[in-house]
């Protein structure tokens, strides 16, 4: 073992030039990591096309920084915002039970999918918000309607269903 002491030499740097009047204000999300794992995929629903232009302008502008990208930038986190809002509003009591459920077990989502379908069902009922899990085969179940999560603590109670949202019949 080294006998030398450790030392820090690292400073918070805050630049407090003010951003130009072209880059709209917004508040932050002000949410921690849990809430917005478990909103996760209800923002990429309806943020889908902010996000969509937030990375094209990084891809149009590779190497000059973050500043060219600030505005949709701001509008990806504006839409964030607004549909954590929604949902404290529509669906506080799930939202607030799955997110902790998050914080209690290391944000491993398996373990807190009873708390994950109410919220589901919640969020589609008030919001029309589904989740879906991007490039998902079409033949098999997603792992979030899964009844039998592998890596869980405790097995899923049987009383407990996943929310599956019903599709409009196509006439």
């Amino acid at each position: 073992m080294a006998a030398r002491k450790p030392t820090f030499n690292q400073q918070i740097l805050i630049d407090p030039t003010p951003l130009p009047d072209s880059i709209p204000k917004v508040k932050e999300v002000g949410a921690s990591s849990a809430p917005l794992l478990s909103a996760a995929f209800f923002i990429g629903a309806r943020c889908k096309d902010y996000n969509d232009d937030y990375m094209q302008c990084k891809t149009e502008n590779p190497g000059k920084g973050e500043f060219e990208c600030l505005k949709e930038g701001r509008r990806v986190t504006r839409c964030a915002r607004s549909v954590i809002e929604d949902i404290n509003k529509s669906c506080l009591e799930q939202f607030r039970a799955h997110w902790t459920c998050l914080e209690n077990n290391n944000h491993q989502l398996w373990q807190c999918r009873p708390d994950e379908w109410k919220l589901n069902k919640c969020v589609f009922d008030n919001l029309k918000l589904e989740k879906t899990i991007p490039d998902q085969p079409k033949q098999s179940t997603p792992l979030h309607l899964r009844q039998k999560q592998i890596y869980a603590h405790s097995p899923v109670p049987a009383w407990e269903k996943p929310f599956i949202a019903e599709k409009p019949q196509s006439s």
